[in-house]
């Protein structure tokens, strides 16, 4: 049996990896030239982390991940306002917790398919059939799958063909965000193993020392209107210019904006994740939107459940004649009990993440930010700390192995 997927990024490379562990041929297409070198660093924990695990897979996400110590707010200057020690988040977790930089969690997923799946960047879908498979590429090939998966991210290709524009699916949540990485010593020095965030009120800057002794920055700030900049360094010098000089450093050494990821905060409400033999998945069905912060981990678990009611189902090669298709009918079964099982847990984290955009990720007002420096002081508190490392890492009432079954 294959599969095409339409993006090579967390989720498409995650299901890729495990369909293959189930004997599946799989092609990717991703529209960008080459992996992408963009990106933030990420908490990792939850169902991905318990998903890449069950992979075989954790050993390597602990040796490319980085270390924290603390995680806290700073002034202008650099100077810590409040803080808490990175072992409260380690603990709430049960110890998965692994921080690590976008590009390098797709790097571990891109080496698990590697020699064993085709990867063709550079390359899109321009007509898909949903009920047969077929699927018309943008350098002109065809060819026909027994599953097509659109793990296009936020601005998805196939949600467009299949089941209509992005106007009809997108939910802005009023923000921007960027990222990119500078070198400088003086605030390589002083954010080293640490990860800061400009204690500020509508916009925010993220900083953390990687290993290499490069800076990794992140940006989010409010904005009503959606449309992107042409040029994402000029629109991050000006919406952050005049914020302290750790941020002006930092603004200073920006890349060129090609070198900058630069995109909408915003979560995607798509009424239907299946139609025939398409699916939706990761942010092309379920954007939880930066806010969230659970994006990457729910990317690679939905792609497990998925894979794994895939083999239940009975749509895997171990279940037939070498090479034969998949039925129509264990493929229909398996979406449907995949968006059966899956569409709650991301609603939840979707919800979830909507109440907390004024409350404590990027504060609108002095209560709001004093609020916030009270609530991280608090967590000093025994009894406290737990209910409040719970709220910022909460576990999932569904283990992925459960909605497997």
């Amino acid at each position: 049996m294959k599969a095409l997927i339409c993006g090579a990024g967390i989720a498409g490379l995650a299901l890729a990896a495990r369909l293959l562990d189930h004997g599946w041929d799989v092609h990717l297409v991703d529209k960008a030239p080459g992996p992408r070198g963009q990106g933030y660093m990420i908490d990792f924990f939850g169902p991905g982390f318990e998903a890449l695990t069950a992979m075989g897979l954790q050993p390597r996400l602990r040796q490319l991940g980085h270390p924290a110590t603390e995680f806290c707010y700073v002034d202008g200057e650099g100077r810590r306002v409040a803080g808490v020690d990175y072992d409260r988040f380690r603990k709430a977790t049960g110890g998965g917790l692994v921080s690590i930089m976008r590009p390098d969690l797709e790097l571990l997923l891109r080496e698990a398919v590697a020699d064993r799946a085709v990867l063709q960047y550079g390359t899109t879908v321009e007509q898909v059939a949903e009920d047969s498979g077929s699927v018309t590429l943008s350098d002109g090939a065809r060819t026909t799958a027994d599953l097509v998966v659109g793990a296009d991210g936020i601005h998805s290709r196939i949600r467009s063909l299949v089941f209509g524009p992005e106007r009809d699916h997108v939910r802005y949540l009023g923000m921007h965000t960027g990222a990119f990485v500078f070198e400088d010593e003086e605030v390589f020095r002083r954010m080293r193993d640490r990860f800061a965030l400009t204690d500020t009120l509508h916009r925010q800057m993220g900083f953390y020392g990687l290993s290499d002794g490069r800076v990794a920055v992140f940006t989010v700030h409010r904005t009503r209107d959606p449309a992107l900049p042409a040029d994402p360094r000029e629109a991050l010098r000006r919406e952050f210019g005049g914020m302290g000089r750790l941020v002006r450093r930092a603004l200073d050494r920006c890349p060129p904006g090609a070198e900058v990821y630069y995109d909408q905060v915003a979560q995607i409400d798509a009424p239907r994740w299946r139609s025939g033999r398409v699916v939706l998945l990761g942010d092309a069905a379920h954007a939880v939107s930066l806010i969230a912060g659970q994006g990457a981990s729910l990317g690679v678990a939905g792609a497990y459940v998925l894979a794994e009611r895939l083999r239940a189902a009975g749509a895997a090669p171990s279940a037939g004649a070498a090479g034969s298709a998949a039925p129509a009918g264990s493929v229909a079964a398996a979406l449907a009990g995949y968006e059966e099982r899956w569409r709650p847990v991301a609603g939840e984290v979707q919800a979830r993440a909507r109440q907390r955009v004024g409350e404590w990720f990027l504060p609108a007002s002095p209560s709001r930010l004093l609020l916030r420096r009270w609530g991280f002081r608090a967590m000093r508190v025994p009894g406290l700390d737990r209910l409040l490392t719970g709220a910022l890492f909460p576990t999932s009432r569904s283990t992925v192995a459960r909605l497997s079954e």
